[in-house]
């Protein structure tokens, strides 16, 4: 009980939070902004305030580990790997030219700016695959400090709203197809209510198929977790070799993140077409909220003083990364949808 009553003020406080980001929101009509970005945001500027109660410590840790979990296997709800048949062959061929460029980019951008592997990673992760949502996944899988998690969400954050604004402009200056356009945007924008309002701002067909595109590259959080935790647990045995420690085994039963499980059978109980429209719906919402509640604890958790410590390298290798996929995914729709 004394355990509870400890965490509670730290999980009611990250609550408070996400609540007055979802009233915000609302009111000021923000949804480009999006509810997880407003949560991180209020919870930095908290924290200069809230490092002086410990008491609240423990809760904070607790949601930003625990809910966040519980956040990401709630997403699951809104998948169903009928999406991924919808998609069709052009997606999946098109996603292989993109995650390799991301994460091929990511890896290059480290080495030429000098960038931690966690941080440039982390930019990877976000252009690869789903924005913040993926940030907050991978992040606490290869241990990420709480302020490259948080730079590493606003670098996609600032990247989305150019390319909202950006990309049907450029898609009909260039006269791409419904088809065309819901290629390249599903696959170069990062978060997905960036996805969504690109592509319904072009048309509402490419805005559909933009959204499926999307939703099917979410699907590849799984096998890019799983990859990173063996990443991870091999750099931390190599480090203690180098401290002059003994060679052990890696144990992959403790490294796999179990969570994921949960993740892909919420994706596999939407997949059977039982659960209710509006249970989905309200599941979705719950998500969210966990996820916001968890942004929200890292935010409380990071100062603006480290997240601007970390330099304006990372923000360039981010602006290179997100070009490069924008490029390449351009250049790939096409090449698809001529060839294929």
């Amino acid at each position: 009980m004394s355990t509870i009553k400890k965490q509670s003020s730290g999980i009611i406080l990250s609550a408070i939070i996400a609540l007055t980001a979802y009233i915000l929101n609302e009111v000021f009509h923000a949804d480009l902004l999006g509810v997880t970005i407003i949560s991180l945001l209020i919870g930095m500027l908290l924290n200069p305030i809230l490092l002086k109660y410990n008491f609240l410590s423990d809760g904070i840790d607790w949601t930003s580990k625990y809910i966040l979990r519980m956040g990401i296997i709630l997403t699951g709800i809104t998948l169903s790997f009928s999406q991924l048949m919808q998609s069709g062959k052009y997606a999946m061929i098109l996603l292989v030219f993109t995650l390799t460029t991301s994460f091929g980019m990511g890896y290059i951008c480290s080495k030429v700016f000098k960038i931690n592997w966690k941080l440039s990673s982390l930019l990877s992760v976000s252009t690869a695959i789903c924005g913040g949502t993926a940030v907050a996944t991978l992040g606490p899988t290869i241990k990420a400090d709480n302020k490259d998690i948080a730079y590493a969400i606003s670098a996609t954050f600032i990247f989305d709203i150019i390319t909202v604004i950006a990309f049907p402009w450029i898609g009909h200056m260039l006269g791409l197809t419904d088809t065309g356009f819901g290629l390249w945007v599903g696959t170069a924008v990062n978060d997905t209510s960036s996805v969504v309002a690109a592509g319904y701002a072009f048309s509402d067909a490419a805005g559909m198929l933009a959204t499926i595109v999307k939703l099917t590259r979410t699907l590849f959080i799984v096998p890019v977790v799983i990859i990173f935790s063996w990443i991870f647990a091999k750099k931390e045995m190599n480090k203690q070799v180098e401290s002059g420690f003994e060679k052990e085994k890696i144990e992959y039963f403790k490294i796999f993140p179990w969570f994921i499980l949960g993740f892909i059978a919420m994706v596999a109980l939407n997949s059977t077409g039982i659960v209710p429209t509006a249970t989905v719906g309200n599941i979705s919402f719950i998500s969210k909220f966990c996820l916001a509640m968890a942004l929200a604890a890292i935010g409380l958790k990071t100062s603006l003083k480290e997240v601007s410590g970390v330099g304006i390298k990372p923000m360039i290798a981010g602006v290179v990364i997100d070009t490069s996929v924008v490029i390449v995914a351009f250049f790939a729709q096409g090449f698809i949808l001529r060839f294929f």
